[in-house]
């Protein structure tokens, strides 16, 4: 047998081996979490709010649960705030975690009479599990306790 006869089978055979053992290795990576949409917020009673927690994610699928709602709180300022605004420079004021919370488009009823802040603009964020915040809700606004 000839030399080069033997060879062709032979890298033809080691390439396909090393094809079927090329890839990664481990535990699967899960696909990242897309962001929940927002969640709709009316008030319910004087500083009680009612939070229609989100059933659809921003990429439209079914959206399993939610870890936690966040309400943020920004002070007036000269115009009204977008909701993106309140989100990134407001503070937050509450969260509630689960196992607290109900499921995906059900209702939940924060009371906000302990928060003691002036006047200003609240918004509710749901937060999905690895901290990934969803949209913010619409703006309400927030009358100074004192009043």
């Amino acid at each position: 047998m000839r030399p080069s006869s033997l060879a062709k089978p032979l890298a033809a055979f080691t390439l396909a081996i090393l094809a079927a053992h090329c890839g990664r290795k481990g535990d699967p990576i899960p696909r990242p979490r897309a962001a929940a949409q927002a969640a709709e917020v009316r008030m319910d009673a004087l500083r009680v709010l009612a939070v229609t927690l989100p059933t659809l994610d921003v990429r439209g699928e079914p959206l399993v649960g939610v870890e936690q709602v966040r309400v943020l709180y920004l002070p007036l300022g000269l115009a009204r705030p977008t909701p993106e605004e309140v989100f990134s420079r407001g503070e937050v004021v509450l969260e509630r975690s689960r196992p607290d919370l109900p499921g995906p488009g059900e209702t939940l009823t924060l009371s906000l009479r302990s928060l003691q802040r002036p006047a200003g603009w609240i918004v509710v964020v749901a937060v999905r599990v690895g901290n990934v915040p969803g949209r913010p809700s619409a703006v309400l606004p927030w009358l100074d306790p004192q009043i």
